[in-house]
C-alpha cells in the first residue's frame, strides 16, 4: 500500500487518512495526513474508504508527515473517497 491514499485506524491515536509512506511492523508513516475526528452518514470505516463521509464529519487540516504507532487497520480508499476526505471539515 506504499504510495496509496488510505485510512489508518490506530490503537491510541484514532483514525487518520493520507498517503502511506512507510510501514514497519505496526508503525505507519503517512504524508498529507488528516485526522478523522468523527464521520457521519457512514456506518463503518470500510464505507468511508469507499465513498467518503458526510458534511457533518470532522476532518482536520493536513500535516505533512505523521508517524502512527500501533496501527491495527489500513484500508485503501477509492478515488471518490479520496476527493471527499481531502476536504477539511473542522467547523
Amino acid at each position: 500500500m506504499i504510495g496509496e491514499f488510505c485510512i489508518v485506524r490506530c490503537r491510541d491515536a484514532g483514525v487518520h487518512t493520507g498517503y502511506v509512506k512507510e510501514v514497519a511492523g505496526r508503525a505507519v508513516r503517512l504524508g498529507d495526513a488528516r485526522r478523522l475526528w468523527s464521520w457521519s452518514d457512514r456506518f463503518t470505516l470500510n464505507e468511508v474508504a469507499l465513498t467518503g463521509c458526510g458534511e457533518e464529519s470532522r476532518i482536520s487540516l493536513p500535516v505533512e508527515d505523521i508517524l502512527l504507532l500501533e496501527a491495527c487497520e489500513v484500508i485503501r480508499c477509492t478515488t471518490d473517497a479520496i476527493a471527499n476526505l481531502k476536504r477539511s471539515r473542522n467547523g
